[in-house]
């Protein structure tokens, strides 16, 4: 087995890089800002998309796909999503190559300009709405509900793996309706699908909140977010939600006969969440010794790892483990008999605990013997010996077990680390320990920005939760009328 992790606490960042690489779940590309997904890592992934896009169907959204090129022309059509989004833009300009004549490889070839630069995706909403005009002409054509998965690119200048790369995975709804009260009824919809997968798969709690002016997506009247704590106390954005309003559909001139026969713009919204939820789980759960996956997303559940000397144990192991690898699959639990022989029983142990498998079964000959067999949780790593009658349904409960077990750690973090905050001087300390301030704020965006340029610390959301509470902005002194979440965030 390699050299053990860096410890979260010596150095959290190393910490995540190496485990990223180590587990076997992405690493850098040869275009710089770029990531390879390793089986491993995709695995987890498609594990996401499985349970997403269960969920977005359940709800009545279907699937399209649109191109990835956008004609520059449609990105000036409104004005914010523009600046918003122009300085992450990657551009095509030619459509050919040609052999250098002086023998330098090849050269783009001058005579293939494009008539119209394309824009590769940072996002779709203009590409998205420029079809909606010719798919919609009545009230009848609503609402579209569409959503697809996609690679977009975003030129970052500073890049780690899942969490910022140029090029990125995710999901993208997009969706068209008659009224202002059903697209925001649809945003807040789907936050909350969001928020559930948060909670429910990713064993990850989420703070549900709307953004401020300054930390809206470009083009949007509101942006709902969930925020999730990591375990060096910053803020991640997990994903978002946003009320486009009509601005798209008046950019793009998406108009539609009302119930009264009148022509209407269209209302509109937008959501997505990326692989950077594959970062979110790392920080929110492991440990130095490596990966801790929630049951519901691990690649495989539970490994049996036998223990034997010569072919007559290993048969003797297989006679007992092959009913119950079968009887686990058929309870639909993903289970690895490891009978490899490269490797020994110690370094499969190691192997298995940094990649994060909930449950390790071992069992040798002495076991069989006894009628037993050694239980391992990834998240507690504490080992026992079970009786082997009967292991199925223990198998069954255990992983339930850790499911909800490693969701309560991480809110009793996140608990432990959310601070009221009522003076300047407290929150210039606590900012430093990391953790979610809750802090008074007056609401004007050049507050925000002064905060954000002494402490590095943005408001993360003002939670769809929080009462109203009079109080005095923590930084002017002003009168504000309810606390927001405070961090720094990845």
């Amino acid at each position: 087995m390699s050299k053990s992790l860096p410890s979260r606490a010596e150095n959290y960042s190393e910490w995540y890089n190496e485990l990223v690489k180590r587990a076997d779940l992405a690493e850098n590309s040869a275009v710089r800002g770029c990531m390879i997904i390793k089986p491993y890592g995709y695995s987890i992934w498609e594990k996401m998309q499985r349970a997403l896009d269960d969920m977005f169907k359940e709800t009545g959204h279907v699937n399209a796909y649109f191109p990835l090129l956008i004609p520059k022309s449609f990105l000036s059509k409104e004005a914010s999503h523009v600046e918003g989004f122009a300085k992450e833009c990657a551009v095509v300009t030619h459509y050919r190559l040609k052999n250098d004549p002086n023998g330098h490889g090849v050269i783009v070839d001058p005579e293939a300009k494009l008539e119209e630069e394309l824009i590769i995706r940072p996002t779709s909403e203009t590409v998205i709405w420029s079809t909606y005009k010719n798919w919609v002409q009545s009230y009848r054509d609503l609402p579209i509900l569409m959503n697809q998965w996609a690679n977009v690119m975003r030129w970052e200048m500073r890049t780690r793996l899942f969490l910022r790369t140029a090029e990125f995975l995710w999901q993208e709804g997009h969706t068209a309706h008659a009224t202002k009260e059903e697209a925001v009824e649809e945003t807040e919809q789907m936050l909350n699908i969001y928020s559930e997968f948060a909670e429910t798969f990713m064993a990850m709690p989420v703070i549900k909140g709307r953004k401020t002016a300054n930390e809206r997506f470009a083009g949007a009247e509101d942006t709902y977010c969930i925020e999730a704590m990591m375990q060096d106390g910053k803020a991640l954005q997990a994903g978002t939600s946003h009320f486009l309003g009509q601005n798209f559909a008046k950019a793009f001139d998406v108009k539609f006969l009302n119930k009264a026969n009148q022509q209407e713009f269209v209302w509109g919204t937008s959501w997505g969440v990326s692989t950077r939820l594959m970062g979110a789980l790392i920080m929110a759960h492991s440990d130095d010794q490596g990966l801790v996956l929630p049951p519901k997303l691990a690649p495989i559940q539970v490994v049996i790892v036998p223990i034997y000397k010569g072919e007559e144990q290993l048969n003797n192991i297989k006679s007992k483990i092959d009913p119950l690898v079968a009887a686990l699959k058929k309870s639909g639990i993903s289970v690895k008999f490891d009978v490899s022989e490269n490797q020994s029983p110690g370094f499969k142990f190691a192997e298995y605990e940094l990649k994060g498998v909930p449950i390790r079964l071992a069992i040798g000959n002495r076991d069989i013997e006894n009628g037993t067999i050694e239980l391992a949780r990834r998240d507690t790593r504490v080992k026992t010996s079970l009786p082997f009658e009967g292991i199925e349904q223990v198998i069954v409960d255990t992983l339930e077990d850790i499911q909800i077990s490693i969701y309560q750690k991480a809110l009793d973090f996140r608990a432990a680390n959310t601070f009221d905050v009522n003076t300047w001087d407290e929150f210039l300390v606590k900012i430093e320990e990391g953790g979610f301030l809750s802090a008074h704020w007056d609401g004007s965006p050049e507050t925000e920005e002064k905060i954000k340029e002494l402490t590095k610390a943005t408001i993360r959301c003002i939670p769809l939760d929080s009462q109203e509470e009079a109080g005095k902005c923590i930084l002017t002194g002003n009168p504000s009328k309810q606390r927001v979440i405070f961090a720094r965030a990845y």
